[in-house]
This record gives structure tokens, sequence and C-alpha cells, in this order.
């Protein structure tokens, strides 16, 4: 039964033209970068359903050109603000300038606004900047706006921010507090690209050919899918799946199974069941289904939980990784009450 806040059904035809124009953005972003299929998938899921993501590779597997090639197949204003440890809060922001007016000699304060504000903003290596310049991203984030000089400054519409990780190097480094990572609706892994993969990049990259891609979709466009994916019903028993997946990741009492009593010091909170649900209907409608199903839940699993479980001293030193306890998660939780 759908859920009685989902009564404004979604018609056939838009969710049809989702899929066709989904589709249509896979095969331009094939163009350019060679793969990399689930993660393509599991970023446009997250910016049609209105989340950031971060992206955690080691260097060389092609994030940044990634993210440039969707903001430019979806006809978007792109920045990139490489993080570095001297970064100050401003540099991303903006910051507010005197300004004369020449005729009458008066001064007055005009707002220089910063990288932050475009539609598509990959913070590289965010890892590396300290952590009073990452919480400048915060409000950002959360409240689509920047506030200077207590003036506030609405960032442009549709906003994402795609941050990138480097998972090896992390000497030097500020890890991203809790409140933060709890921002990014996924955490994607790249990994390394299969054999023929690597040969087709190989090859590409090292000819003179440079792929064009079409853009596809502007900002209205993303905007207007964005709101149907929220009205993608989901039935309670489905919401439910959801809410137990991430409750089971809690010390919460004796339903606590006993590998996240042995290896889980930190559960995630009510944000990774909205995220679940939410990329759960993405992903259907994504696909050119009118319903979410429980393969939807499972499949979006491992990108919201996976940043959002903090594993103790005991899953390091038994080489148990989140991911390891999301799967055992999913293998031992019904989606039928």
């Amino acid at each position: 039964m759908p859920d009685q806040h989902d009564t404004d059904e979604p018609d056939v035809e838009e969710v049809n033209r989702l899929h066709e124009a989904y589709e249509h953005l896979r095969q331009e972003l094939g163009k350019v970068v060679v793969g990399q299929q689930e993660v393509i998938e599991q970023l446009l899921i997250a910016m049609f359903a209105g989340g950031h993501c971060l992206l955690v590779g080691v260097p060389g597997l092609a994030k940044t050109l990634l993210v440039r090639t969707l903001a430019e197949a979806l006809s978007l204003d792109f920045n990139r603000i490489q993080f570095t440890p001297d970064l100050m809060p401003a540099d991303i922001t903006g910051t507010e300038v005197i300004q004369e007016n020449r005729a009458s000699g008066e001064r007055s304060f005009r707002f220089l606004s910063g990288p932050v504000f475009a539609n598509v903003v990959l913070a590289d290596e965010i890892n590396r900047t300290p952590p009073k310049t990452q919480a400048a991203l915060l409000e950002a984030m959360q409240e689509q706006q920047v506030t200077i000089g207590g003036e506030r400054h609405l960032l442009p519409q549709p906003f994402f921010v795609l941050a990138t990780q480097n998972p090896i190097e992390q000497e030097g480094t500020y890890p991203l507090p809790e409140a933060q990572l709890d921002r990014f609706m996924f955490e994607v892994l790249i990994d390394y690209p299969s054999e023929d993969e690597e040969l087709q990049i190989v090859k590409q990259t090292t000819a003179e050919f440079s792929p064009q891609v079409t853009p596809t979709l502007n900002a209205e466009q993303i905007q207007s899918f964005a709101k149907l994916i929220r009205r993608i019903p989901v039935a309670d028993h489905l919401a439910r799946y959801a809410l137990r997946l991430v409750r089971q990741t809690r010390l919460n009492g004796s339903g606590t199974p006993e590998m996240v009593a042995k290896y889980v010091s930190w559960g995630a909170g009510p944000r990774a069941s909205q995220y679940l649900v939410l990329a759960a209907k993405a992903r259907a409608a994504l696909q050119g289904r009118y319903c979410a199903g429980s393969e939807d839940i499972q499949a979006v699993a491992a990108p919201v939980l996976r940043h959002r479980i903090i594993a103790n001293f005991s899953a390091e030193a038994d080489g148990v990784s989140t991911d390891a306890i999301i799967k055992h998660l999913l293998e031992t939780t019904s989606d039928i009450e």
C-alpha cells in the first residue's frame, strides 16, 4: 500500500522522459569516461535526488574528468576547488570588498562571489584543508546559501557538491567530521578499471581524437525531474525495510546483530533512512519504473551507509570493512515484516 504522503503519483510520460534522459546521459558520459558504469549510476541517482556525493578513489581514476563531463552533459555551471592546507573559507564562499563611487566619493561594500557559486562544485581532495575551511561548505551543502557579513547569498539551483578523497595517503590530512560526512548522500568508491577498459583508456587518451559531449539537460529540467522523483510512491513495508536496515547498525539493545555489536562503535542516523528511501525512488524512476522496490533499497544501501557506520578497532584488527558489515545486514534482514 503506498505511503499516505505519496498521493500525487507521477505521470507515466514524465517517468519515461526521465528514463530516456538517463540513458542518453549514460551514452554521453561513455564517450569520455571508460567503464565505471556503477559509479556513473550512483552519481546520477544522487544528483537527480538532489544529494551531494563523496568520491573515494586513488589518483588517476578519472574522478575529476567524470564530474567535469557530467556538468557539461547537464549544461550546468562547473567550478573546481583544489583544497590545500592554506585555503581559507573566503577563498571558497567569497568576500566583501570596499568599492568607491568615483562620482560621489562614497564607499560601500560589494560582495565578490567565490567558486562555490556554481551548479556543480568539485571539492578536490577535501580532506587536505583545515576544518574551518571544510566547515565553509557545511552551510552551502545544507542550506543552499552562504552568509557573509551577516547577509545571506543564495546559491544557484540546482546545487551539487561532489568531493573527492584519496583513501591511501592520509599524512597531513584532516578527516571530515561526522556532521559533514552525514551531509553527503552517497560515498561512492571508484575502483581500478578492468584490463580491457584500461586498454581502451590508454588508446583513447594517447590519440589525437577528443570526444565531444552533447548537452542533454538544463538546470530547469533537472529540478523538474527532482520533484518528479519525490512523487514516486513507496510502500509502507519498503520504508520500514529501510528503517530496519538503518536501525540495526545502532548499538541500542538486545536486537543489535552480533556482527554489529562486535565491530561497530557508532551506527547511522535518521538521515540514512531518508536517503535510502529517496535514492531507491530515484533509482526506480531512472530505470523507468513507477514505484520503488526492495532491490532498489539493496542497490543503494552501501553508498548510503558506508560513511555513516563507524567501525571500531576490532573491525580494523580483523580486516572487516563497513561494506562487509552492510553486506551482512542485507543478507540477514528480510524485506518482509
